[in-house]
């Protein structure tokens, strides 16, 4: 068992602790020439100038919005799919729609974020010929900063929906069958049967995964968004991990960018915290 888990204590090391020594550079005026240790010390200078730089409210609150928005519509879209999947009886018909459901998780943002361009199209996409079919006029969804949000979430459903529905499927598999038959002789219908039993035999899974998504709010995506963006959007569209590419790398701003990542990083563990705190103290479930 120790040595299956070896490859994912390896991955964890090199690529998520390993790279944390860098964080140091947030507190320097870092020198690509000089190396870390050579830079001078600057303190907390520039977790001040984000604070201080009128963009960063509008890019705090595009960042929490966009997150807010795919946790509130997409947190409970695989529940919902879950479910639904767990009542149909037809074996065949219940693996086809595993199947469809959970193949564009394979496809990459890069694919993903073509097709929604293409399909969004004003001129040749399938969404406009359909608006025209009904006698309404084509819209250029992607040059319209109030649709880019329902454009980004919907897309995060469509993409992640079925894969997410896995841990919910495999909760549903520890239901004791006999609590069904139990309901149905009680005369509870379907939809009794749902409230009065799936829901709380998945409910543990349902508040950890909760937990854990609260604490990615402000973890948006940077490929996505970046990918589906323009400057026509940006006062909705721009977003924390946007802007820290834009400043880190495209200005070589290396100190400022990585203060600003640490800076979210610090309120998403935050929100975590809250989260597990508030689930510890309403119910049983909880993180630690």
């Amino acid at each position: 068992m120790l040595l299956l888990f070896l490859p994912t204590l390896l991955y964890y090391l090199m690529f998520k602790y390993a790279p944390m020594f860098g964080l140091m550079i947030s507190f320097k005026n870092y020198n690509l020439f000089k190396g870390i240790w050579a830079s001078d010390w600057v303190g907390l200078k520039y977790y001040r100038l984000f604070l201080n730089n009128p963009d960063s409210f509008l890019l705090i609150k595009n960042t929490f919005l966009l997150g807010l928005y795919k946790l509130v519509f997409g947190f409970p879209a695989p529940i919902v799919l879950a479910i639904l999947m767990n009542e149909v009886k037809n074996a065949f018909f219940k693996r086809f729609v595993q199947t469809v459901s959970y193949l564009p998780h394979f496809i990459s943002n890069v694919v993903v974020a073509g097709m929604v361009i293409l399909f969004l199209s004003p001129s040749s996409g399938v969404v406009n010929h359909m608006l025209q079919a009904f006698g309404l006029d084509p819209i250029n969804f992607m040059v319209k900063p109030d649709l880019f949000r329902p454009v980004y979430v919907l897309s995060e459903i469509w993409q992640h929906v079925g894969w997410e529905t896995i841990i919910y499927l495999a909760a549903l598999t520890s239901i004791d069958p006999q609590l069904y038959e139990a309901s149905e002789m009680d005369g509870a219908g379907r939809w009794k049967k749902i409230v009065h039993v799936t829901l709380p035999g998945i409910t543990p899974a349902i508040v950890i995964l909760l937990i854990l998504n609260v604490g990615h709010v402000l973890d948006i995506g940077f490929e996505k968004v970046f990918l589906l963006y323009n400057p026509a959007v940006y006062e909705t569209a721009d977003i924390i991990s946007t802007y820290v590419y834009r400043t880190g790398i495209g200005q070589g701003n290396y100190s400022y960018a990585t203060a600003i990542d640490l800076f979210t990083g610090i309120v998403s563990l935050v929100f975590i915290y809250s989260a597990n705190w508030i689930s510890r103290k309403v119910g049983d479930t909880s993180l630690w």
